[in-house]
């Protein structure tokens, strides 16, 4: 089977979050390390005082952690872990790294705990509905294909030996950590600024953030501007969150899709029933002190629409918001009952 995204490791919406940052104390000085990978940008805000030395050295370090994922779980290079795993015969187990059973553990929990509405064997599916490289159809994929592809995909066909490191595909699917491991990159890259006594950072991978520390010596936290999800017009905040030690993931069906006889077809598919999501739901964030996580649960509370999203919320203690169209408000914003314990429904009013 042909990898799903060959021309890019993760295909990536544009920026979901908007960094907002104030401006900094006298004592504090904000350096900027910024770079392409994964088909999208990286950018690293640091608080500290640094040289350009130190800052080339830093800059070296991120793209060397970034360098290891890629190799990891690339799906664009046939040599990469993840492409060897999806090459290898059907049923045959295969040793992994650490890093990529973590992944994979974190995924399989997530679909589990969803229900299936998360999968990282969907690739093929989302190639079939042409948000991979094969060519946009004119219409919506015959159902007897789309049953074809279905059938060979389920986050159970994909079995993990946890202790032995070890996992098999038991069906001749595609496994994609497209929706996950861009968010697992943002959590390696705090670690490794954190292992060099930078504990003051965000790191900002392609919408996905994590916020380390404070901005500046005043203690202030980061501010993120959770973008109003329409594509009509640019980018505009409808939450603004101060955070800091938190992650924020964001996912949306506003600026990847296409149109076929006046249907809109979302690029996020519901691997349940091969299907673009077809809900009022237009975007979820959620924060969680892993990026990993909170990447893979925006996902998840993305393709099972509103009512079930807030039930999955209250359910796992998540720290979620959604914003949903309404045909009589235009916009509505939900927040689950972690959220506001965290930051009080002041702080999460909409902007006007």
């Amino acid at each position: 089977m042909a990898p799903v995204r060959p021309y890019t490791l993760w295909l990536v919406l544009p920026l979901l979050l908007t960094l907002l940052v104030g401006c900094s104390s006298r004592d504090s000085e904000i350096h900027r390390l910024e770079g392409a990978i994964f088909g999208t940008f990286y950018q690293i805000s640091l608080n500290a005082r640094l040289d350009d030395q130190r800052l080339d050295q830093l800059q070296q370090g991120v793209e060397a952690e970034l360098e290891l994922i890629n190799a990891s779980m690339s799906t664009y290079r046939e040599e990469s872990e993840l492409s060897r795993l999806n090459q290898q015969p059907v049923g045959e187990w295969m040793a992994i790294s650490a890093e990529l059973m973590q992944v994979l553990q974190a995924s399989q929990d997530i679909s589990a705990a969803s229900d299936g509405a998360f999968d990282v064997t969907v690739g093929s599916l989302v190639n079939l509905w042409s948000f991979g490289p094969e060519a946009r159809p004119l219409k919506a994929p015959e159902d007897t294909e789309l049953q074809q592809r279905l059938s060979e995909i389920g986050w159970q066909s994909l079995e993990l030996d946890v202790d032995g490191l070890r996992a098999r595909r038991t069906r001749n699917n595609y496994v994609d950590l497209s929706a996950i491991a861009k968010g697992h990159a943002v959590d390696r890259v705090s670690a490794f600024l954190k292992s060099q006594g930078l504990n003051d950072h965000l790191v900002n991978i392609g919408g996905d953030l994590i916020a380390s520390g404070w901005r500046d010596n005043q203690q202030q936290p980061w501010r993120i501007g959770v973008e109003l999800p329409d594509s009509s017009q640019s980018q505009v905040a409808r939450h603004i969150l101060s955070i800091s030690n938190l992650s924020v993931a964001t996912s949306g069906d506003y600026r990847n899709y296409f149109e076929a006889d006046g249907q809109r077809y979302s690029h996020t598919i519901d691997p349940r029933n091969g299907l673009p999501v077809q809900h009022n739901l237009a975007s979820t964030t959620v924060l969680h002190p892993s990026n990993m996580l909170a990447d893979g649960w925006a996902t998840a509370l993305l393709v099972v629409g509103p009512d079930i999203a807030k039930q999955l919320a209250e359910q796992h203690g998540l720290m979620v918001l959604l914003l949903a169209r309404t045909a009589e408000q235009g916009w509505e914003s939900w927040a689950s009952p972690a959220l506001l314990a965290e930051y009080g429904e002041e702080q999460l009013k909409p902007l006007e």
